[in-house]
């Protein structure tokens, strides 16, 4: 086991410590020089596709109460608000009009990335018997992870000191992508995917994955949600399209030994929520989270447009194609809104 100031143990089959002991990258660190090459090899036709919801989407707040949509201003006052403003008005020499926005926004509200700061758990990293409340690579929640209570009283910034998703952002999200079609095997009733359904997927589809790359689920869920036209319905996208089991061991075993660097769907959360109950008295309720964000330090992406990408692929009898998908260099921020492109 690797040597660590912060942790004498670690959550069994994690990465911590494995790239270092102030890691904050986690599985993007497979990422590499050689592995951007490979994926810019894929591209064939220089055709790029929008992977992003409109950032109002999906509207309301069904999919999560505490997560509502943007909301658009412009700057300056109500009673001079800096939009279609005349500048001749402070100079009447001057012909410029001048429109200048703010917003306010859930940072994972549409589509998105988690990062690692985003799901910690309850572990003992001392080994002494006392669990405590930890994230990936074993930062500490109070001290890396802050929050509001915490900041006011170290008079410091309230935000994700360690583990923040700006690291992806310096680092850069660019790789190869590879797509499995969900839809096309399951259709758009809800279906928990096991490790043995995702196997039949690849399988039918000719899908292989290798170490580096970022796995795209596409399930149809947003293209549901679009049709709801801003409006959701959450007894109707609870039902809807595939997600995959979080309790599936298998499946969780299958990302450790993949070696992936990221996983991506369209649908909210990746992993079936509410997920199954264990009889165990302790578990994680996000088990998917829990193994990717906290254990193996695999960024989550939710929530993407995957639709025509996946319709051009299936086309043309592909696969794989350049991603490119950082989040904003925002410090101290668990996740953040993303526009990813493929290039295919």
């Amino acid at each position: 086991m690797p040597f660590n100031p912060r942790w004498a143990r670690r959550p069994e089959g994690s990465t911590w410590g494995d790239f270092g002991p102030d890691d904050e990258l986690g599985r993007l660190n497979l990422i590499t020089p050689d592995k951007v090459r490979a994926a810019v090899a894929e591209v064939k036709e220089g055709r790029t596709f929008c992977l992003s919801l409109p950032l109002d989407r999906p509207g309301g707040n069904v999919l999560n109460p505490r997560r509502l949509p943007p909301v658009l201003t412009p700057t300056g006052s109500t009673e001079a608000p800096r939009f279609n403003a005349m500048l001749c008005a402070e100079d009447a020499s001057l012909v410029d009009v001048v429109s200048d926005d703010k917003v306010e926004i859930c940072l994972q509200y549409s589509t998105q990335w988690d990062s690692f700061a985003h799901v910690g758990a309850l572990f003992d990293v001392s080994g002494e018997g006392r669990p405590e409340p930890v994230y990936y690579n074993g930062f500490r929640a109070g001290t890396d992870i802050v929050g509001p209570r915490d900041a006011e009283a170290r008079g410091i910034a309230s935000g994700a000191h360690r583990l923040g998703i700006h690291n992806a952002a310096v680092h850069g999200v660019q790789g190869r992508g590879v797509l499995v079609d969900l839809l096309a095997l399951f259709g758009r009733e809800r279906h928990l995917v096991g490790y043995d359904d995702l196997m039949r997927a690849m399988d039918a589809q000719a899908v292989t994955v290798e170490e580096g790359d970022i796995l795209c689920l596409y399930t149809g869920f947003t293209q549901v949600v679009m049709e709801m036209n801003g409006a959701p319905d959450g007894a109707i996208l609870g039902k809807s399209c595939a997600a995959l089991d979080g309790r599936d061991a298998r499946l969780l075993q299958w990302i450790s030994d993949s070696r992936i660097s990221a996983l991506v769907a369209d649908n909210y959360a990746v992993e079936h929520l509410p997920a199954k109950r264990l009889a165990a008295t302790t578990q994680a309720a996000m088990p998917l989270h829990h193994h990717c964000l906290f254990r193996l330090g695999v960024p989550l992406g939710e929530l993407w447009w995957l639709t025509d990408l996946a319709a051009h692929l299936r086309a043309a009898g592909r696969s794989r194609f350049l991603l490119t998908a950082p989040p904003l260099r925002l410090p101290g921020a668990v996740g953040s809104p993303v526009t990813p492109i493929a290039t295919v």
